[in-house]
């Protein structure tokens, strides 16, 4: 197990140094210039070659990479163009907003999906389970923008129930922040549930039709239990694998949710700091998010071997 642990590690390493090197190239070769952008088009070029140098611009590719690189391998995120500040402040501010809607999305998404789909595959074939499904469909097909400005008319314009849009800050209090995170949790969570609701259903299928399965039944245990205790724990990987895939879309695919509802989170921050050519936060940014998906993807495969035991060996 120590060894499997250590070659996940090692992997992920290796990957966020690729992801460092194409995130860099890839922002470099975007047009436009930042400090002739903060500067005005009626700048000199004087005072932009001024600007340039004093925010590194002038170095050569290899240098500002390797001085990037260095940089956030001791916490330091450099400082932003636009706002004059540590990137990784404006991170930390921003994502007590972006983890908590992420993680609510997801716990909302769980707490409806598993049981709809326990209830869809144990009724399989049934109009039940057609309505589910075609539900699930819906869910699915809806854009989560449209959801959303749906939600915003129902719930905060008509009937007045929770804010249409901000974020007070964790300050006002927990019921405050909280409140601000309903709509947009849901946004997220409900077409989220709908793809895992489908992934459940059909991973629970594939392992009612297993052998020790119709055994557990020949001796005598009622369906509820042979659905709970056999079928769904053995169902888990693809589902598991689902949640984590959810998860690292929830907290890097926010940016139209929060745009929507005006919140000041990652997704947000990215999408102005992209507009405003300020490079050095979109890298911060998307590296976080990017080892954000390496380390939950490990902590996925780490669940595998606890969730079914004959994968340990193979480890």
């Amino acid at each position: 197990m120590l060894n499997y642990i250590s070659k996940r590690v090692l992997i992920g390493i290796l990957t966020l140094l690729a992801a460092s090197i194409v995130v860099f190239i890839m922002l470099e070769i975007v047009p436009g210039d930042p400090a002739r952008l903060m500067l005005g088009m009626n700048a000199t070029e004087d005072a932009v070659q001024a600007l340039q140098q004093q925010m590194g611009l002038d170095q050569p590719f290899l240098a500002r990479y390797f001085s990037w690189i260095g940089g956030l391998l001791t916490g330091d995120f450099g400082k932003s163009y636009t706002y004059s500040v540590p990137v990784l402040s404006l991170i930390t501010e921003r994502i007590a907003v972006s983890l908590p809607l992420a993680l609510i999305s997801l716990f909302l998404s769980t707490i409806i999906a598993i049981p709809v789909g326990l209830f869809s595959a144990a009724r399989r074939g049934t109009l039940a389970d057609s309505g589910t499904m075609g539900i699930a469909q819906i869910g699915v097909a809806i854009p989560n923008f449209w959801f959303a400005l749906l939600l915003v008319y129902v719930f905060a314009v008509t009937l007045r129930l929770v804010p249409a849009g901000g974020f007070p800050g964790w300050n006002a209090g927990l019921w405050a922040g909280f409140k601000s995170l309903i709509l947009p949790s849901i946004a997220l969570g409900l077409p989220q549930a709908a793809i895992l609701a489908r992934v459940t259903r059909s991973a629970l299928l594939d392992v009612l039709g297993e052998d020790y399965i119709r055994t557990a039944r020949a001796k005598g245990l009622s369906r509820r239990k042979v659905l709970y205790r056999h079928a769904l724990r053995n169902a888990l990987i693809p589902i598991l694998t689902i949640l984590g895939l959810q998860f690292a879309f929830l907290l890097a695919g926010t940016i139209i949710i929060e745009n929507v509802f005006y919140l000041p989170g990652l997704g947000r921050l990215v999408f102005q700091a992209i507009t405003q050519r300020d490079l050095i936060v979109v890298e911060g940014v998307v590296m976080l998010l990017v080892a954000t998906v390496i380390l939950v993807n490990l902590l996925v495969d780490l669940s595998y071997a606890l969730v079914d035991p004959r994968l340990r060996g193979r480890s």
